[in-house]
């Protein structure tokens, strides 16, 4: 009988301690994302040619960070409190303020924050890498800057959309956030007057590929004093020839990923492609290494490795085989002269281009970098830059507060140790930091605003409706006659 009041008292204990540190994590959450987001906004007021529009970037980064089920330019404007879209719409438009001047203030306060928050974690010694990717947003019709029927990743298909490549900044063992992007056009349209002034392509734009936007991202990156242990990309960036004698030109490490039918020159001469490389040199159990690319969320990552000397002492091939489908992975990897070039310093650069994707996922189910309706070049590339914004504030809120919120147990050391009693608490992410802070900030709109806005929506419907039916009818009758 003592044993179970014992029980019930350890329980009571146990409920009381979490809920204590769950509420004190809430409010330190949230009261960091608003230190974090007024001195972003602060630091954003140079870039802005007037201030009502600086007040209203703010607001608009707050419906970013709020819990609105959609952020177009409808939803972000009631968030506001405007009585129509057309001051939402004008900051993207028309409105005069400095984009790129914009996006260079968001990296340097991402990265220097992600910085700060390991220095704070006693982790400086992580390595930092620069992370190159592309995602899309699928868009109808033809009118958009830079739409075109391609692949898209996150529709796993080819579909109509645009692309832009992004640069992450990723800070091993203390976070990650986007830090440039620059939106991908096509040749067709960028050599196309017409279609040029229609999108709102700046005069004089250029087709350039996305390996070349990718040396524009990192020239902007090294411009504002950002600085990477290496710089990590998939096969689209490997590829580029330009970037690499880009990179290398300036002395930094790189690990990208190439194709398999990618050629390298051996120690001793010999040309042969990545599949060939393998099959001759590689066949050998022994050449073969065992090592984690690094703790995921579900524990180590597993792969088996093995590297190969090239004609150039500076550049080498690191492979990796999945452990239980035996598929390939190429690495082509530079480490300049003065730097330490080991197979597991490579090995944990590579496992850190993950991230990346999870930026993406994040800024999407989070923040809506993928549901920006606006059609011109300008209006797309500042909804990235704000979204980037909102995105940095909780992420580096989110490292800041890694060590201070976190107290789930140590992991299992064997498949079949038992659960502990209290498995702790994770450390807040990203979404919990967004969600806490619009939580807590969240004010409802006046009575007389919601009415507005209904009856502003349903005419606005009615109104696009009538005239989608009188072009139904136009193409009608032509038919019949």
């Amino acid at each position: 009988m003592g044993g179970h009041k014992g029980s019930r008292l350890s329980v009571h204990v146990f409920v009381l301690t979490n809920e204590s540190k769950a509420a004190a994590a809430v409010r330190i959450g949230a009261g960091t994302a608003r230190r974090e987001r007024g001195r972003l906004l602060e630091s954003l007021r140079p870039c802005f040619a007037r201030t009502q529009v600086w007040l209203q970037a703010g607001k608009y980064i707050s419906a970013l960070m709020s819990e609105v089920p959609e952020r177009n330019g409808w939803a972000i404007a009631r968030h506001c409190g405007d009585r129509t879209p057309d001051k939402t719409q004008r900051l993207l438009n028309h409105a005069s303020w400095d984009t790129l001047a914009a996006m260079s203030v968001v990296r340097r306060s991402a990265v220097a924050g992600l910085d700060g928050a390991a220095r704070r974690g006693r982790r400086a010694g992580g390595m930092r890498a620069g992370v190159l990717d592309e995602t899309g947003q699928e868009k109808h019709g033809a009118s958009t800057a830079g739409v075109k029927r391609q692949y898209l990743g996150c529709a796993g298909r080819v579909a109509n959309g645009i692309n832009t490549v992004h640069l992450s900044y990723v800070r091993q063992g203390t976070g990650h956030a986007l830090i440039g992007a620059r939106q991908w056009i096509p040749r067709e349209q960028a050599s196309d007057p017409v279609v040029s002034r229609a999108t709102g392509l700046p005069p004089g734009l250029r087709f350039r590929t996305k390996g070349q936007l990718a040396v524009d991202i990192c020239a902007d990156a090294y411009a504002d004093g950002v600085r990477f242990d290496f710089i990590c990309g998939d096969e689209v960036y490997g590829s580029s020839t330009g970037l690499r004698e880009f990179l290398e030109s300036r002395g930094q490490a790189y690990v990208l990923r190439v194709a398999v039918n990618f050629t390298v020159t051996l120690a001793d001469g010999t040309k042969l492609t990545c599949a060939q490389a393998v099959t001759k040199l590689l066949r050998d159990t022994r050449s073969w290494e065992v090592r984690s690319a690094g703790q995921g969320s579900k524990g180590q990552r597993w792969y088996a490795w093995a590297w190969l000397a090239t004609a150039s002492p500076r550049h080498c091939l690191l492979i990796r085989r999945h452990l239980r489908t035996g598929e390939l992975a190429f690495h082509y990897c530079y480490v300049p002269d003065g730097q330490l070039l080991t197979k597991a310093r490579l090995i944990r650069a590579a496992g850190l281009r993950w991230p990346v994707e999870e930026d993406f996922e994040l800024g999407k189910d989070c923040f809506g970098l993928d549901q920006c309706q606006a059609r011109l070049y300008t209006a797309i590339a500042r909804h990235i830059v704000l979204v980037m914004a909102a995105l940095a504030i909780c992420a580096v809120a989110a490292a800041l507060l890694r060590g201070r919120t976190g107290t789930q147990a140590p992991p299992p050391g064997s498949p079949g140790q038992p659960p502990p009693a209290d498995p702790g608490l994770v450390p807040l992410t990203v979404p919990e930091i967004k969600r806490i802070t619009a939580a807590l900030t969240a004010r409802p709109l006046p009575a007389p605003l919601v009415v507005h806005w209904d009856a502003w929506t349903r005419r606005h419907q009615a109104r696009a409706r009538w005239f989608h039916q009188r072009a139904r009818l136009k193409r009608d009758y032509a038919l019949v006659s």
